[in-house]
C-alpha cells in the first residue's frame, strides 16, 4: 500500500511537471525575462496565466483526474510544487513623468505569500526549459561556422566578394534602420511631442520573430514633454548638426581614405595560399643562394684582412717617417758642401 501510494504521488508529480511545461512552451502566453535574485528568470502575469487557460481549456487534460480543478488551485498546486515561485516588482513607486508602474518590470523580488493570484501578481519559473530542435542543432551549428570565419581568407575569389557585398549590405541595412528610427523618433518628438519608436522591439534582447519585426509601436502612456526641454534639444541638434558640417572631411581627405580602404581590401581579397606558399618559397630560394663554405672562406678573409690591417698601417707611419727623415740628411749634406 505504502509504495502503491508513492507511485501515485509520483505519477501526479510528473503530470503537473508535463502541465507546466506545455503552458511554458506555448506561444500563447505572455511572458518575459526578468532579474531576481541575480538570477534572470522567465516570469508571467497572474491574469495572463486565467485568460490563458480559459482559452485553451484542453491543457487541463494533462491533469487527468485533477483536470477539473480551478485555475486558481492548479496555480496554488504549482507553487508547492515549486515549478513557480511569486514575485513582486523591485520599484514601486512611480518615477517622475510617470502616469503608472512598469506593466513587465526588469527587476524582481521574492513575494512574502506564495498564493497564486491575479491581481497584479507575478510568478517565475523555477525549473530548466527543456532545448528544443532547433536550438540544439543551432549549437553545433556555431563551431562550424566559427570554423567558416576562420576559413574566409581560403576562399575562391567570387565566394569572397559575396561575402563581402552580402555583410556590406546587411550592415547597411541595420545603420539606416537605427538611423530611420532615431529620425522619426526626434522629429515626432520635438514637433509634437510623441514619443514614437518605429520597430520598437528590434533591439530586444528577448523577443519573438514576430515581435522583433513588428512596425508601430504600442499607445505612449507617458506624459507629454515640455516645450522648454524640447526647444532646448532642438537648439543643441542644429548645434551638432552645423559642426559636423562644419568639420567635415573635403574631398581630398575623402579619396585619400577610400583608397586606403580600398587597398586594405584588395589587399584582403587578392590573397590566396598559392601566393603566400610562392612568396614564402621565392624567401627560402634567396636564402639558400648564399654558399656556406663560401661564407665561411669570406669570414676567415674579413678575419685576416681585419688583423693584418694595423701591420700595414705600421709600415705607411714608418714609410712616411723616412721620407721625412731623407729630406731632412739632404738639406744637412747641402749645408756641408
Amino acid at each position: 500500500m505504502p509504495s502503491s501510494i508513492f507511485q501515485k504521488q509520483a505519477a501526479k508529480k510528473d503530470v503537473f511537471q508535463i502541465f507546466a511545461e506545455k503552458v511554458r512552451d506555448h506561444k500563447n502566453l505572455e511572458s518575459r525575462w526578468a532579474v531576481l535574485q541575480e538570477t534572470r528568470v522567465e516570469y508571467f502575469r497572474g491574469k495572463d496565466f486565467v485568460s490563458f487557460l480559459r482559452n485553451h481549456p484542453d491543457l487541463k487534460n494533462i491533469l487527468e483526474s485533477d483536470r477539473n480543478l480551478e485555475i486558481e488551485d492548479i496555480g496554488d498546486i504549482l507553487l508547492r510544487k515549486n515549478l513557480i515561485v511569486r514575485c513582486d516588482r523591485v520599484v514601486k513607486t512611480l518615477r517622475p513623468g510617470k502616469k503608472k508602474l512598469s506593466t513587465w518590470p526588469a527587476h524582481l523580488e521574492l513575494f512574502s505569500e506564495q498564493v497564486f493570484s491575479d491581481n497584479d501578481a507575478f510568478f517565475a519559473w523555477t525549473f530548466v526549459n527543456r532545448w528544443p530542435l532547433w536550438q540544439t542543432l543551432l549549437s553545433f551549428f556555431w563551431p562550424v561556422l566559427t570554423i567558416a570565419i576562420c576559413l574566409f581568407p581560403v576562399y575562391p575569389h567570387r565566394c569572397k566578394l559575396f561575402i563581402l557585398y552580402f555583410c556590406a549590405g546587411l550592415l547597411l541595412l541595420i545603420l539606416t534602420l537605427l538611423l530611420l528610427r532615431a529620425f522619426v523618433f526626434g522629429s515626432l518628438w520635438i514637433l509634437l511631442g510623441k514619443r514614437v519608436w518605429i520597430f520598437p522591439n528590434i533591439l530586444a534582447e528577448e523577443a519573438t520573430l514576430k515581435e522583433l519585426f513588428q512596425f508601430w509601436p504600442k499607445k505612449d502612456e507617458d506624459e507629454r514633454p515640455k516645450w522648454t526641454a524640447r526647444l532646448f534639444y532642438t537648439i543643441v541638434a542644429v548645434v551638432v548638426i552645423l559642426l559636423l558640417r562644419h568639420h567635415a572631411p573635403d574631398e581630398a581627405a575623402r579619396a585619400r581614405y577610400q583608397k586606403r580602404v580600398s587597398n586594405i581590401i584588395d589587399d584582403v581579397l587578392e590573397w590566396s595560399p598559392s601566393l603566400a606558399l610562392s612568396g614564402m618559397m621565392e624567401k627560402q630560394t634567396v636564402f639558400n643562394a648564399t654558399d656556406p663554405d663560401s661564407n665561411v672562406a669570406d669570414g676567415s678573409k674579413t678575419t685576416t684582412e681585419q688583423t693584418a690591417q694595423p701591420e700595414d698601417v705600421e709600415g705607411d707611419i714608418i714609410t712616411v717617417e723616412h721620407e721625412v727623415e731623407q729630406p731632412i740628411e739632404n738639406s744637412e749634406d747641402t749645408d756641408h758642401q
